[in-house]
C-alpha cells in the first residue's frame, strides 16, 4: 500500500516513544469557549471542526494531579502490564505495531511500548492517530502505516471506554477500510480500563482515575484534540491537530510516563496473578445499560449529552457546559478531582448508584 504523505514533527513525547500521524494545524485559529462551542455542538457542528479552550489547571488542582499520581502509580502500571501481555496474547510479537487513539490513548500505547520493551526486549513500533466519532479513523494514517509496515499487524489503543462509542467507531472503520482495501485490520480495542465493558483487551474493569484522564495537553505531549475541518484541511491529508509548546513549562507528560515506568518491576507479582485469575472478557456492554437507565431517570433525549465514568466526566467538566454530576457514593472518596472542578465551576452534586461506574457528567441541553 504506497502512501507518499509525510507527517509533521508533534508534540513533546520523543520520537521513539510515538509517531504522531497528524497534520500541524498551529496556524489556524479554532478555539472557542465552551459555551459557544456546546451550542454549536448541539445544533449540529460537529465536535472535531473546533477546538476547546486548553484548561490552565489551578495550583490547587495540580497538587491533586501529583497526589493522585503517587496514589495511583502502582494500579496503573498493573493495568499497563495485564493490558501488554493480553495485546501479546493476542497479537503475538512479531510484526506487532502499536496505534494508539489521539489523544487519551496515547500515553497508554507509550505505557505499554515501554513495557514490551523492558520486559520483551523488543522494540515496537507505536503511532497515535486520530478517530472521531461519526467520522471514523484517519485512513491516510492507516495508510501510511500500511505503507511502512506492510506485514505489520496493527493493534488499536484507547485510554478507557465510556458508553462504547469509539469502540462502535472502530468496528466500523476497520469493516470499511477491510473492505476497500481487501486487508484484515482486526478492530478489538485494547485499552487501560474498561468500565464500559466494551472491550475484549483491558487492564481493568474498574472504573478508576487514571491521572491522564485529569489534565488536557499537558499530560498527552502537548498536542490538542484531533480536529478535520475540511474548509482549513485538505481530505486526502491526515486529519489535524495543534501543538502547544506555549505549554511546555507546565508539561508533564514525559514525567507521567517515568513515574509509572519505575514502577513496572515491583508490580511484576500482581501482574502475573491478575493474568492468572484471568477474568472473563466477555462484552456485555453494561455501561451502555447504565446510561439508557441514566436517560430514562433524568429525562434526557440526547444520550450523546450523558458521558460516563471517571475520565468523561472530567471531560465534560474541562471543556463542555455541565448541567449536573452524578456521583455512585460507593466511590466518593476517591473522585476529589471531580468534586474540585464542579466546585471550581458550581457544578451540582447529585448521589446515584444505579450505574456501573463510579461517576457520570451530564451535559446542559442548550
Amino acid at each position: 500500500m504506497k502512501s507518499t504523505l509525510q507527517p509533521d514533527r508533534m508534540g513533546s513525547y520523543a520520537q521513539e516513544d510515538v509517531i504522531f500521524l497528524l497534520r500541524d494545524i498551529g496556524n489556524v485559529f479554532l478555539e472557542m469557549g465552551n459555551e459557544k462551542r456546546e451550542q454549536l455542538i448541539q445544533a449540529g457542528t460537529h465536535y472535531s471542526e473546533m477546538l476547546p479552550m486548553e484548561y490552565h489547571p489551578s495550583k490547587t488542582y495540580m497538587k491533586l494531579f501529583f497526589k493522585t499520581l503517587d496514589a495511583s502509580a502502582n494500579k496503573i502500571a498493573i493495568a499497563v502490564g495485564v493490558v501488554a501481555e493480553r495485546i501479546i496474547k493476542s497479537r503475538g510479537l512479531d510484526n506487532l505495531i502499536l496505534v494508539s487513539l489521539a489523544r487519551a490513548g496515547t500515553p497508554i500505547g507509550i505505557l505499554i511500548k515501554r513495557y514490551i520493551s523492558m520486559n520483551y526486549k523488543v522494540d515496537v513500533p507505536h503511532y497515535s492517530i486520530s478517530i472521531l466519532r461519526g467520522r471514523g479513523f484517519d485512513e491516510a494514517a492507516i495508510r501510511y502505516i500500511l505503507s511502512q509496515h506492510p506485514q505489520g499487524c496493527l493493534q488499536f489503543i484507547d485510554g478507557w471506554t465510556g458508553k462504547g462509542a469509539i469502540t462502535k467507531e472502530l468496528i466500523h472503520s476497520c469493516q470499511k477500510f477491510n473492505g476497500h482495501y481487501q486487508v484484515q485490520l482486526n478492530a478489538d480495542l485494547a485499552v487501560l480500563a474498561d468500565p464500559g465493558h466494551c472491550a475484549t483487551i483491558y487492564g481493568t474493569r474498574e472504573d478508576f482515575l487514571i491521572p491522564s484522564a485529569c489534565l488536557n495537553s499537558t499530560v498527552s505531549g502537548l498536542v490538542s484534540r484531533t480536529v478535520l475541518n475540511l474548509q482549513f484541511m485538505d481530505e486526502h491529508d491526515f486529519h489535524g491537530a495543534k501543538y502547544y509548546k506555549e505549554l511546555e513549562d507546565i508539561d508533564v507528560s514525559n514525567l507521567y510516563i517515568d513515574r509509572i515506568v519505575a514502577c513496572f518491576k515491583q508490580v511484576q507479582s500482581e501482574i502475573i496473578s491478575q493474568l492468572q485469575d484471568e477474568a472473563t472478557s466477555l462484552i456485555t456492554w453494561a455501561g451502555m445499560k447504565s446510561v439508557q437507565k441514566i436517560q430514562l431517570d433524568f429525562d434526557m433525549d440526547n444520550i450523546n449529552l450523558i458521558k460516563p465514568g471517571v475520565g468523561e466526566t472530567t471531560r465534560v467538566l474541562l471543556r463542555r457546559i455541565p448541567w449536573k454530576i452524578l456521583i455512585n457514593p460507593q466511590y466518593m472518596d476517591e473522585l476529589e478531582h471531580i468534586l474540585l472542578l464542579a466546585h471550581e465551576k458550581n457544578v451540582i452534586i447529585e448521589e446515584y448508584s444505579h450505574m456501573s461506574y463510579a461517576c457520570c457528567g451530564l451535559i446542559k441541553e442548550l
